[in-house]
């Protein structure tokens, strides 16, 4: 079955989609069988792996709305992980869940088919608490977090806390945070440092030690359809998503929840 990790953050800006699209492909580097579900309606996460906005007929809009399978909208990308894409449309099944009974558990009844042909299920979630956002944290196991240090970034966060307390009380009472990620990460800069540190004594472990620098090949990468490690797999962002998906799957061993057959040496 899979580890299925919603990538959440109220604040956009902060690394989300990046992190999903690298976090899949390292993962899968790895040899682990990973779907990334795209659930934003910008549809970058769809770009950013190399498919194009209109370049399919069903997406994860359909899916949601019971209109297709998963599996039939799954799409096999270049970088060796599948992908649920969306695009605008996906504001339909926004719109449409709001009116439907049992509206926050349409991923996760989508998701039963499809679960165990995965080691990993990414989720690349809105830059807000909508349905759609509400339907990726009662399907998740974990929640990881990008945030980027600065202090906007930290009351961002207490709301997002606020946000899954709820979801679990509510409806997935094993849902849990995943681990908080530094993003845009500049250990030149003061005021990174402090935030860092805040993080660090209120988190603790839940905060991976991965942190992921500002980098340029990291920036340029979407608009080559690309995750960074296919674009220079030698790049500081390269290496950190790389380092980020080897912390995660010894995380779970150490938990003695071992995850797929692939493995990491070191």
């Amino acid at each position: 079955m899979a580890k299925i990790i919603a990538v959440a953050n109220q604040k956009g800006g902060v690394g989300k989609t990046t992190t999903s699209v690298n976090l899949s492909a390292s993962l899968a580097a790895t040899k682990h069988r990973v779907l990334l579900i795209d659930l934003d309606p910008q549809g970058s996460a769809t770009v950013g792996a190399g498919i194009a906005k209109n370049g399919f007929s069903l997406s994860i809009n359909e899916v949601l709305l019971g209109e297709a399978s998963a599996k039939d909208a799954i799409i096999k990308t270049t970088w060796a992980f599948d992908i649920l894409p969306s695009n605008g449309n996906l504001t339909v099944a926004e719109v449409r869940l709001l009116k439907s009974d049992q509206r926050e558990l349409c991923l996760k009844e989508a998701l039963v088919d499809v679960s165990h042909d995965y080691d990993f299920v990414i989720i690349d979630c809105p830059p807000s608490l909508n349905m759609l956002t509400v339907n990726a944290l009662v399907a998740a196991n974990g929640v990881l977090v990008p945030i980027q240090c600065e202090y906007y970034a930290l009351e961002g966060l207490k709301s997002l806390l606020g946000s899954i307390e709820r979801i679990k009380k509510a409806a997935n009472p094993s849902l849990s945070i995943e681990g908080l990620l530094r993003t845009m990460y500049d250990g030149r800069n003061r005021l990174t440092i402090e935030v860092s540190e805040q993080l660090l004594r209120h988190f603790g472990n839940k905060v991976y030690q991965t942190v992921i620098p500002r980098n340029v090949r990291l920036a340029e990468a979407p608009s080559h359809g690309k995750p960074v490690m296919n674009y220079d797999k030698r790049s500081q962002g390269a290496v950190s998503y790389l380092a980020l998906a080897g912390e995660i799957i010894r995380r779970y061993a150490e938990q003695g929840q071992p995850v797929g057959i692939g493995a990491i040496e070191g």
